[in-house]
C-alpha cells in the first residue's frame, strides 16, 4: 500500500467550468470530516465539493459525495481511480465552479474522473510502514553508543531532550523493532532497554 507524502492539486477547465483538484493526506475519518467542511467554507462562492477517500492500512474504510451534481457522476468515478490507485490514507477534494454550459452525465464522470488521475500524478507516494514508537534513556557516555547504532536504522521523527539523563524518541518500522532493541541492549551490556510506547 502505497500513502501520499504531501498535499497536491491542479486545476482543468472544461466548457467553461473550472474544476479544482486537490489530494490531502489523512489518517481518519475524522480528519476528512473536518477537511470537508473546511473546503466547503474555504470555497463558498463554488457550485460543488465532491469529494472521495480512502483509509486504513488495509484500505478499509472508504467514502464519498456527489455534493449535488447528478447521482454517480461525481464521487463514484473519483473513488473508483482512487480504489485503483494503490494508494491509502489520501482524500481527494474535486470543487466546481460551473461556467454555464452542462456537461452532461458522460462528461461529468470524464471530468471527475480525470481530475483525481491529474491530482494523484502529482502527487509524491510513499510505501506503508507499521511503525511503533519507541523511547530510551541513556548517559551521555552511551549516547555515542546509541548514535552509532541509529545510523544503522532507519528511523522518523527522532527526538533527543538533554537533561541529567538524555531522552531519545521516535518512531520505527515495528518489524525492526526488536533488532534495534537487541542491538542497543547488547552494544550497552543491558544498562539501556528501548521501550516501545504505542502502536499507531
Amino acid at each position: 500500500m502505497l500513502i501520499p507524502k504531501s498535499y497536491a492539486s491542479c486545476e482543468q477547465t472544461i466548457k467553461g467550468s473550472r474544476f479544482l483538484s486537490e489530494l490531502f493526506p489523512i489518517s481518519s475519518q475524522a480528519e476528512v470530516r473536518e477537511k470537508i467542511k473546511s473546503q466547503k467554507q474555504k470555497y463558498a462562492d463554488s457550485t460543488h465539493v465532491c469529494h472521495a477517500f480512502i483509509c486504513g492500512k488495509n484500505a478499509e474504510l472508504m467514502g464519498m459525495s456527489d455534493d449535488g451534481e447528478p447521482g454517480g457522476t461525481a464521487g463514484r468515478p473519483m473513488l473508483d481511480v482512487l480504489k485503483g490507485s494503490g494508494a491509502t490514507n489520501l482524500l481527494v477534494t474535486i470543487t466546481r465552479w460551473f461556467g454555464g454550459t452542462l456537461l452532461g452525465t458522460g462528461g461529468l464522470v470524464h471530468a471527475y474522473g480525470d481530475g483525481v488521475k491529474n491530482v494523484l500524478a502529482e502527487c509524491d507516494f510513499e510505501e506503508l510502514v507499521e511503525k511503533c514508537v519507541f523511547d530510551l534513556k541513556c548517559d551521555y557516555q552511551q549516547y555515542q553508543v546509541v548514535k552509532k547504532i541509529f545510523e544503522s536504522f532507519t528511523l522518523y521523527d527522532l527526538s533527543e531532550d538533554f537533561g541529567e539523563l538524555i531522552s531519545i524518541s521516535g518512531q520505527i518500522a515495528e518489524k525492526d523493532f526488536e533488532s534495534l532493541k537487541q542491538t542497543v541492549f547488547d552494544s550497552t551490556n543491558g544498562k539501556i532497554t528501548v521501550n516501545v510506547n504505542h502502536n499507531f
